[in-house]
């Protein structure tokens, strides 16, 4: 057990608040009437300290707090739950953390735990972080406003909104804005401080290295990806049940060709609606858990030259072929992979935005374009419904297999400054444009480097939880309740 330590003054301003009320407005009026016997009033209030008079005692309303002598007795008084350090977490603080975590787990549908359990794991939380910041605060780590300002931008940034948009749910969910700043402001200061006592410390040597390398080499000899191709059969928007009858007829049409004998590339060249049609219905190289489950499961049990049966998605019927089956040791050790600088506008489908309109708004974009009455980049600031508009739809270098297999074939086949058609992908409607390419050599040097990432992030982890039990015990937190209990335990 700690030795004893002095209170320290917010801690004792709010003990003297709720047990004698006397003077004390730090949580509302003050009390009509003085304390029974004569107190010494300071020199700045001498002259306001007049005569005492009886004091009534203080009333207790159902644990909840404590009632000031003459007030009504619907206005309970904040009390302290725990110290920590020199400082204090209230039972206002405590609810409203309550209230706010138990509306983001039911707004997400997860499960709420047991109402003491959550207090317990909440209270525990707010003593880890509360001696987070009271370390920060020694060691200088701060937050101004404007760099708070630009957090909370590049916040609303991600959710596609303004900050007044923000701002504005925010308060629609309960959260008062200046809260929210506040909540904002102190990750922002734990995570600073958790960069300097905890990431930059982290050693990690060549040995390590070499056998997280070993260890994917293993792994990867067991893995394996294919190089497929389609031909996909698109299904119209709310067709009818005659409609999709009709476009698995011609699904089956083309597979009865190819059973006997038809080449693959013709047939996609011929029949697919997809992008890739006019390259052979080629898609390039994939593992199969980056495809979906549908498409993987049918993958999975060719041999190179086999083709899937009729795959029906929800908005089109595949067939699948497999070209070449390699394992991702093999794959790895080409030595030169080309990767590509592109962008895009993306329009996703709703329900107020058909593919169709999409495709049909798209095409004007790209007229635009083509006619040098528009640039790229204002488009997609504009319009695009992607993460990346603000940045003017810019991807960066992308690597094989960065995106889907639709966009990938397009952007493949595109020049430098060219801009696609409209390309259909899971996520939407993209038009894009190539900026530039190059070979990027997979030297010895970028391997080790990703490996020396990956673990790095792995002990990161590992680090960061041992710090905060650490903090943790090296505070002083004393839990306040009335039957001197730990309510933590």
């Amino acid at each position: 057990m700690r030795n004893a330590r002095p209170i320290p003054m917010k801690v004792l301003a709010l003990l003297l608040c709720s047990s004698a009320l006397a003077g004390c407005s730090l949580f509302g009026k003050k009390p009509a009437a003085a304390p029974a016997a004569p107190v010494a009033a300071p020199a700045a209030t001498a002259a306001s300290a007049a005569a005492p008079v009886a004091a009534k005692p203080a009333v207790k309303s159902d644990g909840k707090g404590f009632l000031p002598p003459g007030e009504s007795g619907n206005v309970a008084i904040d009390s302290i739950v725990v110290v920590v350090n020199d400082d204090v977490i209230t039972q206002r603080e405590l609810n409203n953390r309550i209230k706010t975590v138990t509306g983001r787990m039911k707004a997400q549908n997860v499960a709420l735990p047991d109402a003491a359990d959550l207090r317990r794991q909440l209270l525990e939380r707010m003593i880890v972080e509360r001696a987070q910041l009271q370390m920060a605060k020694e060691m200088g780590v701060r937050v101004d406003d404007l760099q708070l300002d630009r957090a909370i931008a590049r916040i609303a940034e991600a959710q596609k909104m303004n900050v007044q948009d923000l701002r504005n749910q925010m308060e629609k969910d309960g959260m008062p804005y200046a809260a929210f700043r506040e909540e904002i402001r102190e990750e922002i200061t734990m995570q600073r401080l958790r960069e300097h006592e905890v990431d930059a410390k982290i050693q990690i040597s060549d040995a390590e290295v070499d056998s997280f390398l070993a260890a994917e080499k293993a792994a990867a000899a067991e893995q394996f990806e294919l190089n497929i191709s389609q031909i996909m059969i698109r299904i119209p928007d709310n067709a009818t049940a005659e409609v999709i009858a009709q476009r698995r007829a011609r699904a089956e049409e083309v597979m009865r060709q190819l059973r006997t004998g038809a080449d693959f590339a013709k047939m996609a060249g011929t029949y697919s609606d997809s992008s890739d049609a006019l390259q052979g219905g080629v898609v390039g190289w994939r593992q199969p858990e980056r495809l979906p489950p549908v498409f993987a499961e049918a993958l999975g049990k060719l041999k190179p030259g086999q083709v899937t049966p009729i795959i029906k998605s929800v908005g089109a019927f595949h067939i699948l072929k497999v070209s070449e089956r390699r394992s991702l040791a093999e794959a790895q050790a080409v030595a030169a992979v080309q990767q590509t600088h592109a962008r895009h506008i993306l329009l996703k489908v709703t329900p107020t935005m058909s593919a169709a309109d999409a495709k049909r708004k798209l095409l004007e974009l790209k007229e635009r374009l083509d006619n040098k009455a528009a640039k790229f980049e204002d488009l997609a600031r504009l319009v695009s419904n992607d993460g990346s508009a603000a940045k003017g739809g810019d991807l960066g270098w992308l690597y094989p297999g960065d995106t889907m297999p639709e966009f990938e074939a397009a952007m493949n086949n595109l020049k430098i400054g060219e801009v696609s058609e409209p390309v259909e992908s899971s996520f939407g409607i993209h038009l894009i444009e190539v900026l530039e390419r190059k070979s990027d050599d997979v030297s010895k040097e970028r391997e080790r480097n990703n490996a020396r990432q990956a673990i790095r992030e792995r002990k990161m982890e590992e680090a960061a939880e041992s710090w905060q039990r650490e903090v943790r015990d090296r505070a002083y937190v004393e839990f306040r309740t009335e039957d001197g209990s730990n309510p933590a335990k």
